[in-house]
């Protein structure tokens, strides 16, 4: 292993083909050469490793609840997913995520409100709220500070 601080990372700010749509939210280019330069990347896609399938029906919180757009619940693969990332997060040492801003799992501060009109609210995802009790720093991709330089 490097000496480089572990970052967790939703694996769709790296390129995985894991949204909800089966795209991704890749940042650009020079951003991930940056963060790669000073971290060593841990990535989780909690709502894939929570069993649910890529591409998926878009859901949203309500409360302590996950839903989807078609009304069905998927809370329970929202919380495995969540105890996957946190097992990652602690098996590589990591005390940083850096996940997706908005996610029903990964929103950290702002998340839609569980309408599906687009609606932000303040809020966690699923993953982002477990990642916070445990003590883990959670930033989203647009208040991530990138740069390379330490001093």
């Amino acid at each position: 292993m490097s000496g480089k601080t572990p970052l967790l990372v939703s694996a769709c700010l790296l390129g995985v083909n894991c949204k909800y749509s089966g795209g991704n939210n890749a940042l650009p280019p020079e951003t991930l050469t940056a963060l790669e330069a000073r971290y060593r990347l841990v990535p989780v896609c909690p709502e894939r490793d929570g069993g649910l399938p890529t591409p998926r029906t878009p859901s949203e919180r309500r409360g302590e609840r996950v839903v989807n757009r078609e009304g069905e619940d998927v809370t329970e693969a929202f919380r495995k997913g969540a105890a996957i990332a946190l097992q990652t997060a602690e098996k590589a040492g990591c005390r940083l995520a850096l996940l997706k801003e908005r996610s029903p799992s990964c929103g950290s501060g702002r998340i839609y409100d569980g309408s599906f009109s687009q609606t932000l609210i303040p809020g966690d995802g699923v993953t982002a709220e477990l990642l916070k009790e445990k003590g883990l720093a959670v930033y989203g991709e647009t208040e991530f500070v990138y740069e390379t330089n330490t001093k």
